[in-house]
């Protein structure tokens, strides 16, 4: 008899083991071209709590950087952003986040309010994949999900993936059991430029009335914020395409002067930032690069400073050894870019020795 359970019991861990080491195969890794994906779960590597935390799509990720917070004003912060994020997967990262630790200021970007209905799978695998297993979680999938999508294959990803054993690379294999760390703090690092060029004129549009599910997540994040003490700070960054109109920023102006929170729209603030999109993006408008991610952090942090009373940490001798290690990998990468610039014309992704 207890030879039979041990037989038994030495199956299901060699068949788990084998669905688990297929799962992790056949799994996209983020680690190539499409490096967005891998941002979400970099997060719970941190081992220090932070005085900010940023929510919302690549409009955070790749126009602001917390190591310029942390050197120009000792401000401890980490970007929680993915590809398009939605505003509900916005509220329940941030929901989720709160349970490891709780921020004096929550920013939040506010260009998914255009979005009031589930958009695409693969941008919801980039922001719900690499979330850790929660009820936030549960609640985030079952918000996000399309038609044709199923919360099993969430819950068991070989459901969904298992057709890509055909279209396994390289990578697969070199990434089988780790990942790479391809952000600082969340923030997503580009120091080529490409110049700002002409823009499509402004579509217009049939309602510019943002839609009710887009209030209610947003409503529910200034609630989250407000019942736990929390300064929440709505902004539109830095972008200038694809558009934002003026109705739009009207409504956020009038839902801040209602609920007593402050709205920044960045567009407004070019020349004090100092920006310019000749030499501060790296795709010709859509985002920053470090120049100019840069220089809307330094523009930022001055406004946390002065009027939230942020401390600055640089004194702190155990943050100030955490942050010089990211110091440290945000320019050894900036150095790697440039490198790789003047020597292949491009950015590769990872560079092997």
């Amino acid at each position: 008899m207890r030879r039979r359970v041990m037989v038994c019991a030495c199956c299901i861990a060699i068949i788990a083991g084998s669905l688990a080491f297929l799962t992790s195969l056949l799994k996209p890794k983020y680690m190539g071209d499409i490096i967005e994906g891998a941002l979400i779960a970099e997060y719970y590597k941190e081992t220090t709590d932070h005085d900010v935390i940023f929510i919302g799509d690549c409009e955070v990720y790749e126009n602001f950087s917390p190591i310029t917070l942390w050197e120009e004003y000792g401000i401890t912060s980490y970007i929680r952003g993915s590809a398009q994020q939605l505003i509900w997967q916005s509220y329940y990262l941030l929901e989720e986040t709160l349970k490891y630790e709780k921020p004096e200021v929550v920013v939040f970007n506010v260009l998914s309010m255009k979005y009031n209905e589930p958009q695409r799978e693969a941008y919801n695998r980039m922001t719900l994949d690499g979330m850790r297993w929660s009820m936030s979680k549960v609640k985030d999938i079952r918000a996000s999900m399309m038609e044709d999508e199923n919360f099993i294959e969430y819950v068991i990803p070989l459901l969904r993936y298992h057709s890509r054993w055909n279209e396994l690379t390289e990578e697969d294999w070199k990434y089988l059991f780790h990942r790479d760390k391809v952000s600082h703090n969340g923030y997503y690092m580009r120091v080529d430029v490409k110049p700002a060029g002409t823009f499509p004129a402004d579509k217009k549009l049939g309602n510019y009335q943002f839609g009710d599910n887009a209030y209610e997540y947003l409503d529910k994040i200034t609630t989250l914020c407000k019942g736990n003490d929390i300064q929440l700070i709505l902004i539109k960054a830095p972008s200038v395409y694809p558009s934002w109109y003026e109705q739009w920023d009207q409504q956020m102006v009038e839902y801040a002067e209602k609920n007593q929170i402050r709205y920044i729209n960045f567009l407004d603030l070019q020349e004090e930032m100092g920006l310019d999109f000749q030499t501060d993006t790296y795709d010709g408008g859509l985002h920053l690069n470090l120049a100019g991610a840069e220089k809307a952090s330094k523009y930022l942090g001055k406004l946390l400073k002065e009027d939230y009373g942020l401390a600055d940490h640089r004194e702190d001798g155990k943050l100030a050894e955490v942050w010089k290690e990211k110091q440290d990998f945000y320019y050894q990468m900036k150095a790697d870019q440039e490198q790789d610039l003047e020597q292949y014309g491009y950015i590769r992704k990872f560079h092997e020795e």
